[in-house]
C-alpha cells in the first residue's frame, strides 16, 4: 500500500515540476544566481534576420560565455514554419504564451533582455547592428550597471 502511495505522490509531483514553465525556471535561476535572462524570439527557418543573429552572435563563444559566467540565462523562443521543424507542442503553447506576454506585434527577431523578475531591461528589434563582441559587452554592461 505504501509502495502504491508513494508511486502516486512522485507521478502527481512530476507532472508539477513539467508543467512549470521555462521562463518560471529562468527567473527562478536568475534570481538565484544574480542573472539576467535573455528571451529571444525566432523564426528558426524562415526569418533571414533571425538566422543571421543565431550564427553571427548566439552560436558564437562570446555569447556562450555570458551563460557559463553567470551572467545571462538563455531562452529561445522558436517559430518556424516547417511541419518537420515544429517544437513539441507543450513548448508551442510556452512560446505562443510567452509571445503574448512579451511580443504582442509578432517581431522577428526580437531579443529582451530582463532582470530575474521578468522586467524589460533591454530590447532589440530586428537583427543587432552590433557584433557578438559588442553585443556581450552591452550586456555585461548592463548587469554591472545594476549592482
Amino acid at each position: 500500500m505504501k509502495t502504491i502511495l508513494v508511486a502516486v505522490l512522485m507521478a502527481l509531483f512530476s507532472n508539477v515540476l513539467v508543467a512549470q514553465t521555462r521562463l518560471e525556471e529562468a527567473k527562478k535561476q536568475a534570481g538565484e544566481k544574480k542573472e539576467l535572462i535573455l528571451l529571444n524570439f525566432s523564426g528558426s527557418d524562415w526569418c533571414i534576420p533571425c538566422i543571421k543573429l543565431h550564427k553571427n552572435i548566439i552560436e558564437t563563444a562570446d555569447f556562450k560565455s555570458l551563460a557559463t559566467e553567470n551572467i545571462i540565462v538563455y531562452l529561445n523562443a522558436d517559430f518556424p514554419r516547417s511541419k518537420k521543424n515544429q517544437p513539441a507542442p507543450e513548448l508551442k503553447k510556452e512560446n505562443a504564451a510567452l509571445a503574448e506576454l512579451y511580443n504582442p506585434k509578432g517581431l522577428f527577431p526580437y531579443t529582451l533582455l530582463l532582470d530575474a523578475d521578468g522586467k524589460i531591461l533591454k530590447s532589440w528589434e530586428g537583427l543587432p547592428s552590433e557584433n557578438a563582441a559588442t553585443f556581450c559587452q552591452e550586456i555585461r554592461e548592463i548587469k554591472g550597471n545594476l549592482k
